[in-house]
């Protein structure tokens, strides 16, 4: 296989198994001349296993702005330069966009060398629909994060998320609000030593009370249309009653702690009544 000049070659590589490398990605890896990678210290761990030295430049998100016109540079050289991550495939929730972006601009051509992904590795064992929608990490903050989730709870798709495991206690609280019906599968260092796979109903999900450690992907199921039937008479005349004593905020709240809507149906509900000021 004859790499090209003036090409960027998008690499993906495993996520933690080293055997899931492809053998094109090795050939393409074996013949470029710069490899840009996210953190060098761990690429030349990967690279070092199968025994290429090529020449390392850090490409990061603290840097990619400041390191586009030193690439292109490569590129007007004659270059072939490849493009990785710390693990999968690269711009998904990893940087890359700037710089493939400039390629394009330039006149670069851009070429996919697939590969490994967590995000369809899990989304192939979980069960769920195929038609998804793909996140990556979700805001850290609760009112960016109930903001976020209150509109995706709104879309029909199975939906997958990157969380830090650390903080997935954390999340478990937003989801068991926002996905009620929904099942969920977390997926917890795909291809590694201890992989692990927990599944269960949304609604019946607990706290982990002990610390889990590596990397996490989140995998939800599509929305049970079923579950969204109320009766709206029966919904509104609770709504009046809680807004004679409650705040708008605090009687979206407590509908949804009893009845299995979504959060933006509940809201425009009350903020329905509210308007029409009928209690």
């Amino acid at each position: 296989m004859q790499l090209l000049k003036n090409h960027l070659y998008i690499v993906s590589t495993p996520i933690g198994n080293l055997d899931d490398i492809t053998l094109r990605a090795l050939t393409v890896l074996k013949n470029s001349d710069i490899i840009l990678c996210e953190d060098t210290r761990r690429s030349i761990k990967l690279l070092s296993h199968f025994k290429i030295k090529k020449k390392l430049v850090s490409y990061h998100k603290f840097n990619e702005k400041k390191q586009l016109a030193n690439i292109i540079k490569y590129f007007n050289e004659g270059k072939i330069l490849s493009l990785i991550s710390d693990a999968g495939t690269p711009l998904l929730s990893d940087p890359g966009r700037l710089l493939v972006n400039e390629c394009i601009e330039k006149g670069i051509q851009v070429i996919p060398v697939p590969g490994v992904s967590s995000i369809t590795s899990a989304l192939s064992i979980s069960g769920f629909k195929d038609q998804f929608l793909f996140y990556g990490f979700l805001p850290k903050t609760k009112n960016d994060l109930e903001k976020v989730l209150t509109d995706l709870s709104e879309k029909e798709y199975t939906q997958v998320f990157f969380v830090p495991s650390k903080k997935i206690n954390f999340y478990i609280e937003y989801f068991k609000k926002s996905f009620s019906g929904r099942k969920i599968l977390i997926a917890k260092e795909i291809s590694k030593v201890h992989e692990t796979f927990f599944r269960d109903d949304i609604d019946k999900l607990k706290i982990f009370k002990n610390p889990i450690k590596g990397e996490l992907t989140i995998v939800i199921s599509e929305k049970n249309k079923q579950r969204e039937t109320f009766d709206e008479k029966k919904i509104v005349n609770k709504i009046k009653k809680y807004l004679k004593n409650y705040s708008l905020k605090d009687t979206v709240q407590l509908i949804l702690e009893t009845e299995k809507i979504g959060k933006k149906k509940v809201y425009n509900l009350c903020l329905k009544v509210k308007n029409e000021k009928s209690f």
